[in-house]
């Protein structure tokens, strides 16, 4: 019987994954407990249990007693007290478990669905994935085997929580790892990551070693590698982008594939002026703004995207009004458009503080520049506003006619909106885009061609 004790011993420290040492100290307390229950006069309870034969040996105040004498609340006060201890070391297991974990991925089973929520059996516990960290359009039913992200480890007064996630954008990243023996050798690294769960991913990466191809080795032979990861998010399109060092370069790179022809950074305030060609515009801004949203969140500035024709026209219009200003001249025109400043709005945002800084000039120059830009800026908002109210007034003027004239309901006017070609067309002052922006109706018809830094399997 000793022995069966020790074996039993074992066996729920092993099942349980505490400490053994712990789980006897425990043990040996809550007898104490349960032996001073029953002499309540004692001043000290002593319990013993030999790791060698399994024996227990008990002693009060110095007096040994058989522990065969223990009522039957003292043994159930010993059992209840050995129960809450054994879940309480289960518990601090679990969480420093599944801690270290954090940050990785782990494969379970769907166990149950709870109001679109996923309860997923990990092993010793249940962890849960709430809708919003799933893919959207993914559905999973009980007995699914699926790979999820630890998200976040809870310590909970009755439990331990782990929040998982597959739409996590590091989900990807560990996917890569798990693919791409050179990830996760640490010989190419992921140097920036934006999703859009279920949609689109870009992926930046760079090799610290010059004779692998960060990009190729990712997408594998014949597009293998990059296939099981695709496969594994439900045919999400991911983009493997070639980093680099220079902002101007990496942006081009994070916009294929479209084609970009000038990009002008301004520093202050984190912006880049991207100038594509007329036919590459709603390429370049993506369906719904998607394409150059994840390009800003992957490079960190914001995005504003012309054409060339609005380009040329921000920076005549730039000339024209700095010209007025007294102490302009054609140099200092060029030099301001060179730290990024390509509109009479971009100056009016920064103010006049670094032009001083970065343009070397007097404190009084920058502030009658700074000046004159703010009231171009003023100037465009109210024609922008006159010419909205006139196109409303036309629009209901047209509306109110074309009812009048047609008694069989049908309304056809010229100045109603074509849907199809609204949509395609260029927004005035072309679309800017930053790194949190929300989901813009721009384009429909956007791309389904991926450059040839793309590395979705067709």
């Amino acid at each position: 019987m000793s022995q069966d004790i020790l074996r039993l011993i074992d066996s729920i420290c092993r099942d349980k994954n505490i400490e053994r040492d712990e789980f006897i100290a425990d043990l040996e307390n809550a007898m104490a407990g349960a032996i001073k229950k029953t002499y309540e006069d004692s001043q000290e309870s002593l319990v013993k249990l030999d790791l060698l034969t399994g024996r227990i040996s008990a002693t009060v105040d110095g007096q040994p007693v058989e522990m065969g004498i223990l009522g039957r609340i003292a043994a159930q006060a010993a059992k209840q007290m050995i129960i809450q201890k054994t879940r309480e070391r289960e518990r601090l297991s679990v969480f420093e478990e599944f801690t270290e974990k954090r940050g990785t991925i782990v494969t379970g089973v769907v166990s149950r669905v709870e109001g679109g929520n996923l309860i997923v059996n990990i092993g010793r516990v249940e962890g849960f994935l709430p809708r919003s960290e799933q893919i959207p359009g993914e559905t999973h039913q009980p007995g699914n085997r699926l790979r999820v992200l630890v998200l976040e480890v809870r310590e909970l007064p009755n439990q331990v929580k782990i929040i998982l996630s597959r739409s996590h954008p590091e989900f990807v990243a560990r996917l890569f790892e798990q693919e791409v023996p050179e990830v996760s050798e640490r010989v190419i690294e992921i140097k920036a990551l934006a999703r859009e769960a279920g949609y689109r991913t870009k992926v930046a990466v760079s090799s610290i070693d010059s004779k692998v191809d960060a990009v190729g080795a990712c997408v594998g032979v014949r597009g293998s590698r990059i296939r099981n990861i695709v496969d594994e998010l439900g045919g999400e399109k991911i983009d493997i982008v070639r980093w680099n060092e220079s902002s101007q370069i990496l942006i081009q790179n994070a916009l294929k594939p479209a084609e970009v022809q000038e990009t002008a950074l301004c520093f202050e305030l984190g912006k880049a002026t991207v100038v594509v060609a007329e036919d590459q515009l709603s390429l370049a801004i993506g369906k719904r703004g998607q394409n150059v949203r994840l390009a800003a969140r992957l490079t960190g500035w914001d995005i504003d995207i012309l054409t060339p024709a609005e380009y040329n026209k921000h920076l005549e219009i730039m000339e024209t009004v700095l010209k007025a200003v007294e102490g302009v001249d054609e140099m200092l025109i060029d030099r301001m458009a060179a730290i990024g400043c390509v509109s009479a709005q971009d100056i009016d945002e920064i103010g006049p503080e670094p032009l001083v800084k970065e343009l070397q000039i007097d404190a009084d120059l920058a502030e009658r520049i700074a000046e004159a830009a703010g009231e171009e800026v003023i100037r465009q908002e109210e024609e922008k506003e006159a010419a909205e109210k006139a196109k409303r007034a036309a629009t209901a003027a047209g509306i109110t006619t074309a009812t009048n004239e047609s008694p069989s309901g049908f309304v056809a006017t010229e100045s109603a909106p074509d849907f199809e070609t609204a949509e395609l067309a260029p927004i005035e002052g072309g679309a800017e885009v930053t790194p949190d922006a929300q989901t813009s109706e721009i384009s429909d018809d956007a791309q389904n061609s991926s450059a040839e830094e793309n590395a979705t399997p067709t």
